[in-house]
């Protein structure tokens, strides 16, 4: 302390010294300091010497990465549906595409590869980072309905990422189509054709006919020539995680689109706060593949959390490097929630002192993927107002546990659930403590709710009614009809005409009606509970041992939270 005062540093014994000044100080004493601080950059970065820096003769094209956007209903599921030949449409909630997926096509031995995202402008937050892994914006407009509020959003996710954009005219097959019409308003966000003599690529197409999607696809490539997109791989991997969540039996499994380098079977990475060891690769059509090259989509086990979605990845040279980045990384995330948590708690108390008591929701929001978590938190945060404070308190992946309603009971919290349910326990304690519980299919929906709950204007709301639940305990499958459960009613009792859904894993994987309800060899209206029955359901034959099945009717309350 005399020394660094004779210095003219007036310092006291706790002060912190940075590494300079401990040097210069050690050197005064002859003594040597080393810097073991933790160095993350040069753990991710560091690569064998003769990777070290990418050589020309090392690069090679890689496949463009694609994300179609668009307005709702105006055919983005629809297109990337007629493209890949497959149908992965049906069954979702209001024509939104649910989850993130990622998915590769072939023309003339080329590949593209296609990040399917959210439709919806709530998904704002996942489409915004949709782009930022993205080459090239197929922007889809509707010939007979033009631009659209979405269709402005996407547009300015384009430009501010400086992505191409490649519009895409499409449902020319119906009578009132006007290609024309979407050109022309198109000039108003300097998109203009190429005839037109703008550099805006458009290409008339339909998925429902599958016309001009071949002229698509050569489009895209031909635009990916311009871009010269080009990538080492063999490179130590790196890229962007495009969905995560939590599988029962398999744990952590993330959807990775390496970016750079090759990503191999073994190999340590460190995915946003968490780290592990590859252990198996599956492409989108279900094949197990050894390594994936840059562009490549793949399902990831063998990390021990669940990360975010878009985070990033980085394979690094073993276990130890990677574990040693991952607990580095939740410690700063640590120190950055309590940070956060004393800052908000201290300014709010000041706040309800000098200006009186301010009203506040607070919400915990559970979904099936952690993509939905944070559009659903992003989305309801941005519902704050100066006469009503919404505050997000907890997220999570999978479903909606006994832990959440603890903490909706202590925080006098809501607990909204997006293609997830209660465990049963859950729904008990929920019961017990009138903790609110909402589940939705369509984030609109509860988007909507919250907005008129904090504006006072919630009307009676059609609520569920929950009449029983069986449980599946063998399957059969009969020629014509498909596969029939072997089911037991453990509550409630099951009603052939009721609204139905299929639940594994405390996930919604499907709902609908019943197809047949059966006691042994008759057709029967209703099984009440402790029987046993089978059922069929409309349209769906991948019932599994193990499923539970709910019935429900739908009744009209007046709504409170």
């Amino acid at each position: 302390i005399a020394e660094l005062m004779r210095q003219g540093s007036m310092v006291t014994i706790n002060h912190p010294l940075d590494f300079d000044s401990a040097a210069i100080l050690a050197s005064e004493f002859n003594h040597e300091v080393e810097n073991v601080a933790f160095d993350e950059v040069t753990i991710l970065e560091v690569e064998p010497p003769k990777e070290a820096e990418d050589k020309a003769e090392d690069l090679e094209f890689r496949p463009p990465i694609v994300t179609i956007m668009g307005h709702v209903d105006h055919g983005k599921t629809s297109l990337l549906d007629a493209i890949r030949e497959a149908n992965v449409t049906e069954g979702e909630a209001g024509g939104i595409t649910q989850h993130i997926g990622a998915y590769d096509v072939e023309l003339d031995g080329k590949k593209i590869t296609f990040l399917d995202t959210p439709g919806h402008e709530a998904f704002t937050a996942m489409r915004a980072r949709g782009a930022g892994v993205t080459d090239i914006v197929i922007l889809v407009v509707a010939a007979d309905d033009g631009v659209m509020p979405q269709t402005k959003e996407a547009i300015n996710h384009s430009k501010a990422a400086a992505v191409p954009i490649i519009i895409a005219v499409n449902k020319i097959d119906k009578p009132d189509a006007n290609p024309e019409r979407v050109k022309q308003e198109m000039t108003e966000y300097e998109l203009v054709p190429e005839e037109w003599g703008g550099d805006t690529i458009f290409v008339e197409v339909s998925a429902k006919q599958q016309t001009n999607l071949d002229t698509l696809l050569e489009m895209i490539l031909l635009q990916a020539e311009v871009l010269e997109l080009k990538a080492n791989p063999t490179k130590r991997a790196k890229g962007s995680i495009v969905e995560a969540r939590l599988d029962k039996g398999r744990g952590p499994i993330a959807t990775v689109l390496v970016q750079d380098g090759t990503l191999k079977i073994g190999d340590a990475i460190v995915a946003g706060l968490h780290f592990g060891r590859v252990r198996s690769m599956t492409t989108a059509t279900g094949a197990q593949v050894k390594e994936a090259g840059p562009s490549f989509p793949v399902e990831v086990t063998g990390l021990g959390g669940v990360p975010d979605a878009g985070e990033t990845f980085h394979a690094v040279e073993n276990e130890k490097a990677a574990k040693e980045v991952s607990q580095h990384r939740q410690s700063k995330q640590r120190e950055i929630d309590l940070s956060k948590s004393s800052k908000v708690s201290l300014d709010q108390l000041f706040a309800k002192m000098q200006e009186g008591v301010v009203e506040e929701l607070s919400v915990i929001v559970k979904a099936d993927v952690q993509g939905s978590v944070e559009a659903v938190r992003d989305t309801l945060e941005k519902l704050s107002t100066d006469a009503c404070r919404l505050n997000v308190i907890h997220t999570g992946v999978g479903g909606i546990s006994e832990s959440d309603i603890t903490l909706a009971t202590a925080s006098n919290a809501i607990v909204l659930g997006f293609n997830v349910r209660p465990e049963t326990k859950a729904k008990t304690l929920a019961e017990v403590e009138k903790v609110d519980i909402r589940l939705y299919s369509v984030i609109y929906d509860a988007v909507n709710d919250i907005r008129d709950a904090m504006e006072g204007l919630l009307a009676p709301t059609l609520k569920e009614k929950e009449l029983g639940r069986v449980e599946v305990r063998d399957t059969f499958h009969v020629s014509r009809i498909g596969t029939i459960a072997g089911c037991f009613v453990v509550d409630g009792k099951i009603v052939r005409n009721a609204q139905t859904r299929l639940v594994r894993d405390n996930v919604v994987v499907w709902q609908g009606k019943l197809s047949s309800l059966k006691r042994f060899k008759d057709d029967v209206k209703e099984v009440g509970n402790g029987y046993e029955c089978g059922i069929g359901l409309e349209k769906y034959n991948d019932i599994k041992i193990g499923d539970i099945i709910e019935v429900f009717e739908i009744e009209e309350v007046k709504t409170t939270l």
